[in-house]
Formats: C-alpha cells, sequence, structure tokens
C-alpha cells in the first residue's frame, strides 16, 4: 500500500489548465474522427504523453507527478467532457498504474519498469477477463507454465481494450498449473515478450475508440515480472476501487458536458424572447442537479479511498462496507449518465439527435449506454446483495 504526496493546488490547477487547452485542441477535434472509424485516439494519447500524464500516479521520488485518487479523477472528469473513449483508455492505464505503484513492494524489477515508465510514457493494457469465467475476474482458467525462472503463458481475452496500440500489457492467471482458479497472480508483460492473434472485432455503440477487441494472449517472461502480492489483495485494494472511481469520474466529465450543451441551447433560446424564459430553463434546472448529486458521489468515494489509502491499513479493505459502496458508486453512476444525457437531449430537442448538430449529443448517449455494460450492473448487485448478508456494521 502506498500514499501519495499530491501536487499543491496552484501547481495541479495549472496542471488542469493544461489538460483543458488539450482538451480544446486537440481531443475535442479528433473525437468524432474517433468515434466514426472506431479508431484508437493516437493524437490525443501523444497529447498526454507530452505532458506526463501516464506517469502521473507514480510517487515524486520515483520521478512521477505523485498524484492522489482525488487528482486522476480530476483528470478523467476533464477528459471525459472533450472524448469518452479518450477519457476511458486514461482511466484503463491509470488502473494498472496504480496496481504496479501500491503493490510493488520492494521489487526492484517493478521499480525499474517504473523509472521506464516515467521515462518513456509507456501506455498499459490490461487481460483480466476470460472466455470461460463469465466475467468472474477471480478465476482464472489459463496458469503460468513454469521453466526454472521463466515461464509461458497463454489467455483466451474476450476484451483487450487498446491492445494493439499498448506499450505493455498486465494479464492475470492462476499461479501455477496445479493453482486453484482463485489463486492468481498479476503479471506484467512487454511488448516483444507477447504476441496478440485476433479473435473478435471492436464495432460497439459506443466507446469506439477503445478498441476493445478480443485476443489469445500467447506470452513468455520472467518470474519477476509477477507482482509479489496476491491478485485478491490488488484486485480489492486497488483495482477494484480505483476502477469505479474513475469510471465514474469520466462519465461525469461525459454528463457534465451534455449538460453545457444544454446550458448553451438555452441561452441560445433566451435571447429569442429576452422577457420570458424559455420552458427547457425549467428542464435545465432539473437536469443540473442530477448532476450535482452525481458530482457529489464520485467526489466523496474518491476522498474515502484516498483517506483509507494514506491510513496505510490493508485490513481496512476487507470491509464488506467498504466494497458495497465502491460498487454501489458504479451502479449509480452508470445510470445517472443515462439520465443526464437524456435530459439534456430532451432540452436541445431534435439538434441533439442529429449528427450533423453543433448541439449533438448522439456519441454521449452511446457512450452512456455502455456504462452499465461494463461489468455488468446486474453482477455487481448481485455480488451486493451477497455481501449485505454477510456485512454487520453500517459503514
Amino acid at each position: 500500500m502506498q500514499d501519495h504526496e499530491s501536487l499543491s493546488s496552484t501547481s495541479f490547477i495549472a496542471l488542469i489548465s493544461e489538460v483543458r487547452r488539450v482538451g480544446r485542441e486537440i481531443i475535442e477535434p479528433n473525437a468524432s474522427d474517433v468515434d466514426e472509424k472506431s479508431r484508437f485516439p493516437s493524437e490525443s494519447i501523444d497529447a498526454l504523453r507530452k505532458l506526463k500524464l501516464l506517469s502521473a500516479y507514480v510517487p515524486e521520488k520515483q520521478g512521477g507527478m505523485g498524484l492522489g485518487i482525488v487528482q486522476v479523477a480530476k483528470i478523467c472528469e476533464v477528459l471525459g467532457r472533450y472524448c469518452g473513449s479518450t477519457a476511458m483508455i486514461y482511466a484503463m492505464h491509470k488502473i494498472q498504474v496504480a496496481c504496479l505503484v501500491q503493490h510493488g513492494g520492494q521489487s526492484s524489477y517493478i521499480s525499474s519498469y517504473l523509472d521506464k515508465l516515467v521515462s518513456e510514457q509507456r501506455l498499459i493494457a490490461s487481460a483480466t477477463t476470460e472466455i470461460g469465467i463469465g466475467g468472474d475476474l477471480r478465476s482464472s482458467i489459463c496458469a503460468v507454465e513454469r521453466d526454472g525462472s521463466s515461464f509461458n503463458l497463454i489467455k483466451k481475452a474476450p476484451v483487450i481494450s487498446y491492445g494493439v496500440d499498448a506499450d505493455d500489457l498486465m494479464i492475470t492467471a492462476r499461479r501455477d498449473s496445479d493453482a486453484a482458479k482463485s489463486d492468481q497472480v498479476h503479471v506484467l508483460l512487454h511488448k516483444d515478450q507477447y504476441s496478440l492473434e485476433p479473435i473478435s472485432d471492436w464495432d460497439a455503440l459506443g466507446f469506439r475508440g477503445t478498441c476493445s477487441a478480443g485476443f489469445i494472449v500467447t506470452a513468455q517472461g520472467e518470474d519477476e515480472q509477477m507482482l509479489p502480492a496476491p491478485f485478491a489483495d490488488i484486485l480489492s485494494q486497488s483495482m477494484h476501487p480505483f476502477a469505479h472511481i474513475t469510471w465514474s469520474a469520466l462519465w461525469l466529465g461525459i454528463a457534465a458536458d451534455a449538460v453545457n450543451m444544454a446550458r448553451k441551447f438555452v441561452k441560445n433560446e433566451a435571447k429569442r424572447n429576452l422577457e420570458m424564459p424559455p420552458i427547457s430553463a425549467i428542464r435545465l434546472g432539473e437536469v443540473e442537479s442530477v448532476l450535482q448529486t452525481m458530482r457529489s458521489n464520485t467526489a466523496v468515494a474518491a476522498a474515502d479511498y484516498q483517506n483509507m489509502l494514506a491510513q496505510n491499513d490493508a485490513e481496512a479493505f476487507t470491509n464488506f462496507g467498504f466494497g458495497i459502496r465502491i460498487n454501489n458508486l458504479k451502479v449509480t453512476s452508470s445510470q445517472l449518465i443515462v439520465d443526464i444525457v437524456g435530459k439534456s437531449m430532451l432540452i436541445c430537442g431534435i439538434s441533439s439527435y442529429r449528427n450533423d448538430s453543433k448541439f449533438s449529443l448522439c456519441r454521449h448517449l452511446r457512450d452512456a449506454y455502455g456504462a452499465a455494460l461494463m461489468v455488468n450492473n446486474d453482477r455487481i448487485l448481485l455480488h451486493n446483495s451477497t455481501l449485505l448478508l454477510m456485512h454487520k456494521g453500517d459503514g
């Protein structure tokens, strides 16, 4: 476990200003083309590399910015305002960085990799799901096949977002061929150590730029590339909370941009009759209230998690209450984004329904519906129902 010393508020404000500039000048102008062609947003990720944002969560003593989860979530939110796919790729990458930073322990290999991440701004993809396990991250069929200090690994992954464009890959597998499905390790692989054989394409409704195709991964590596912590701890302490917080933040960004579009529409309508506000102004007040709820939920969860990291108490993450709260954040945020974008479309009317309109919210809506399907809400709610039966406290 590792806490972070955050940038000063002044420095972070300056950084966010730079992210907004990149958003306006590079990310947003390419967002429609990324969506239309279902292509990797290379211009956007290159711009984030130039700002050294791919290593932003790496502690300052290791050359990174030392940002905390609250600040990383804010960056995800800002990116979401310009391009949902870019924001999602950044969030997914940051989840992997958090796993390395918080669970690398005393591993000299992981420490050296973090140095390389800082200097080269490498993009990390993830292969946690597997064909045959039904989306259960705590089960693996594939296993690390050891040969001395080396290993071989073959995994059938139904989804590896931006797998072709990533520099490195983090993958889960059983500890060895005799291990139980839940006895898993988290392995860091470099691009020259694995091959990807496509088994499915990515022509989806939303988040099209994430290029989340399926692959058979064939890899070779060394034992030192396995994170020293059990994957069960990595998932509960880092991957699970970091994912739900950063996803909620970027969904918040998409929702906020939709509301901003609605606000502009109402202002244009108001100019036509200065004596009476348009009827759509009522709906604007309504949707702004829902957006505030979504923003508050995300902020509370991020602050809660950051405080838990600061306490450096791994046992706190075994509390069912924390897992329930983080799951509820994901479920609620994925529902609110659809509600908010839908309400914004009602305000903007047919203009929001057109792809060729300056008030178009088509991409926002399509991305919004993907939120509930990324780790399906039904699976999360079923898991929560089990946790609630075992949970004894109020927290």
